[in-house]
């Protein structure tokens, strides 16, 4: 479990170069002017938050992964989908930050 956090912020982390993590809503949270993209550990899952927005957007590429209201739920159990991680906050980033 720790191995995937480290692994999801540092997918984050290079997606997003100039946002500032902070911790928002009790979770790991990358803030540009505003919270662009959230994480967070579940005891089944790594949820992802980045709004309902760029769940839409990316629903295509999301089908089959289990998604619901601006939540993307990554199964302990998977292999993280990096490319796609990095382009959803590329765009979550572009479309949020200020």
């Amino acid at each position: 479990m720790q191995a995937k956090l480290i692994e999801i912020r540092e997918i984050l982390r290079a997606a997003l170069p100039d946002a500032e993590e902070r911790i928002s809503w009790s979770m790991p949270t990358y803030w540009k002017g505003r919270n662009i993209i959230h994480f967070a550990a579940s005891k089944k899952h790594l949820g992802l938050y980045p709004g309902g927005e760029a769940t839409t957007v990316f629903a295509e590429e999301l089908r089959g992964w289990d998604v619901c209201k601006g939540t993307i739920r990554l199964p302990w159990k998977n292999e993280l989908p990096t490319e796609l991680i990095q382009r959803i906050a590329r765009w979550c980033y572009e479309e949020y930050s200020s």
